[in-house]
């Protein structure tokens, strides 16, 4: 390479053009990601620049507990197979060195990242359909369904530590606000929270991330009301992780396909989650 690669840490206001880069690979973030995505960790989104150009990045997001993520791994295609690939990972990965590190990784990259560390923990696959009208069906008469943004917060972390490695109230806080989006949470009578998931708008279509719940009947009546929030017909897309079959079933018998998949990864034995109650992933980029 004739020029040099300068790799430095984004500012807030850039990490936009990493969200675009990966509408370009084809991944659908969401409308309104970057802003969520700078409060999980607004230092851990790197670029590589030639000429004080953008022409790759990496996100390498550390959460508390010794917890990090990588994604948004994407060098422009001109600029591929002149090593500043290699230079974003070794930085990302330098950033979380003495952390257990996550990624979803896709096909291509799976054998790149095993040996960089990396060991399969389960397959997701993206499911795409259309929102269709509600079945009628109101599920349990003792439960009910409430914005998301109306419940506790305390309660919905708590919730989220079931499924996620690590504490993220700041990016919850900014995920459940963003525009373009709705929320909802299912309550039972006694004022626990059976369930609960996000709709948000996308570049194309609308992705339901996360659905989470401890019983499938609870996941189908929260996918239906967040298909109630958007226009019928529109696209939905659905990220799950293959281990739940009742994740599974649920969008299959909803008239879903799979349409992309990746590898959940980890550098040491997976972090103990409830996978059983993750109906669908809440971002590829961030875990």
């Amino acid at each position: 390479m004739n020029h040099p690669v300068h790799v430095r840490t984004m500012r807030r206001d850039e990490i936009a053009w990493a969200i675009d880069q990966a509408a370009r690979e084809g991944w659908n973030p969401g409308l309104h990601d970057a802003a969520c995505f700078a409060a999980a960790d607004p230092q851990g989104f790197l670029v590589a620049e030639v000429d004080a150009r953008p022409v790759g990045c990496v996100s390498a997001v550390s959460y508390a507990g010794g917890f990090g993520f990588v994604g948004l791994y994407i060098v422009l295609p001109q600029w591929r197979g002149q090593g500043i690939g290699w230079r974003l990972w070794t930085e990302g990965m330098r950033r979380l060195e003495g952390r257990v590190v996550g990624l979803d990784g896709v096909p291509a990259q799976q054998d790149n990242y095993r040996k960089s560390g990396f060991r399969l923990a389960w397959q997701n696959m993206r499911f795409a359909g259309t929102a269709r009208a509600a079945s009628g069906d109101a599920g349990d008469p003792s439960q009910r369904l409430v914005p998301l943004a109306a419940i506790d917060f305390a309660m919905l972390c708590a919730d989220d530590r079931r499924v996620f490695p690590a504490p993220r109230e700041d990016f919850l806080r900014a995920w459940i606000g963003m525009p373009d989006a709705a929320g909802l949470a299912c309550i039972d009578a006694d004022g626990g929270l059976a369930g609960w998931g996000v709709i948000r708008r996308c570049r194309d279509g609308h992705k339901i991330a996360p659905l989470v719940a401890g019983r499938r009947a609870v996941a189908e009546r929260l996918f239906e009301a967040l298909c109630a929030c958007v226009p019928e017909g529109d696209a939905i897309f659905l990220d799950v992780p293959l281990p739940n079959a009742d994740a599974v079933a649920l969008a299959e018998s909803r008239g879903l396909r799979g349409v992309f998949e990746t590898a959940r990864m980890y550098t040491a034995p997976p972090p103990p989650i409830e996978l059983g109650r993750v109906y669908g992933v809440t971002s590829f980029e961030l875990g």
